[in-house]
C-alpha cells in the first residue's frame, strides 16, 4: 500500500485574505486594460474648489451704556532739562618763587589770651563818720595861764569814737599855737559822747575831727 501524505490544511481566515489579494490584482489588471486608470487620473488632476464656511459670530445680548468715566486729566510734561554750556576758564601760569630758606627756627605762634570771667566786685559797705557837736557837751575851763596871757586861737582835734559814743582817744591835729589850750580842749572834749560811726547800719569804731575855737571874753 501507498502510504497517505496528510496535504496541510489553510485556515478559513487565511484563504479569505488570499481571495481578496487575488481579486485585487484581478481588478488592477482590468482597469490597465480598459483605460480606467487613466480616466481616474484625469479626474483627479481637475482643481478641486474649496469654500471656507466661516464661523456664525454669537449676537451679543444688549448691554446698558457705560457708566460715564471720568475726563482724564493731562498734565503738561515739565520742560526738558538742558544742562548748561561747560565753560572752560583758562587759569593763569603760576609765577615761578623763589623759596628762602633760613637756619632759624620760627617762632611758635602765640596763643590768644584767654577771656576770664569778670567777676563781679563785692559790696562796698556804707559807712557814715561819727557826728561831733561840741555845743552839746561842756565847755572845757579856760586855763588861768592862758587867760592871763591873753591866749586864744582855733584848735583841730583828730577823736576816735567807740561804738557807744565815748571817746576812746584823742590827738592834736592842728595847734593853736598854745599848749595849753590845746591840752585843755582835748582833756575836757574826752569827756563828752558822740553819735558813733555806722556801717550798712550798725555801729563802728571809727576816727573823725573836730575844730574847737578859744575866745577870750572882755
Amino acid at each position: 500500500m501507498v502510504p497517505v501524505i496528510p496535504q496541510p490544511t489553510i485556515p478559513a481566515g487565511r484563504s479569505v485574505a488570499i481571495t481578496l489579494v487575488i481579486l485585487l490584482h484581478v481588478v488592477i489588471i482590468y482597469a490597465l486594460v480598459t483605460g480606467l486608470a487613466r480616466r481616474m487620473v484625469e479626474v483627479i488632476r481637475h482643481p478641486i474648489e474649496t469654500k471656507i464656511i466661516e464661523e456664525a459670530k454669537p449676537v451679543a445680548p444688549d448691554l446698558p451704556p457705560p457708566a460715564m468715566l471720568p475726563t482724564p486729566k493731562f498734565e503738561v510734561p515739565p520742560p526738558p532739562y538742558i544742562p548748561p554750556p561747560e565753560v572752560r576758564i583758562q587759569q593763569p601760569q603760576p609765577q615761578q618763587t623763589i623759596a628762602v630758606t633760613t637756619p632759624v627756627k620760627p617762632e611758635a605762634p602765640t596763643p590768644p589770651p584767654v577771656a576770664r570771667a569778670v567777676e563781679a566786685p563785692p559790696h562796698a559797705p556804707v559807712r557814715t563818720p561819727p557826728v561831733i557837736d561840741a555845743s552839746r557837751c561842756e565847755k572845757p575851763e579856760y586855763p588861768p595861764a592862758a587867760r592871763r596871757f591873753r591866749e586864744s586861737g582855733v584848735v583841730v582835734l583828730r577823736i576816735l569814737v567807740g561804738v557807744d559814743g565815748s571817746v576812746i582817744t584823742s590827738e592834736v591835729q592842728t595847734s593853736s599855737g598854745s599848749k595849753r589850750l590845746d591840752e585843755a580842749a582835748r582833756e575836757g572834749l574826752s569827756l563828752c559822747r558822740f553819735k558813733p560811726g555806722m556801717v550798712d547800719g550798725k555801729p563802728e569804731q571809727a576816727w573823725s575831727t573836730l575844730r574847737y575855737a578859744w575866745k577870750l571874753q572882755d
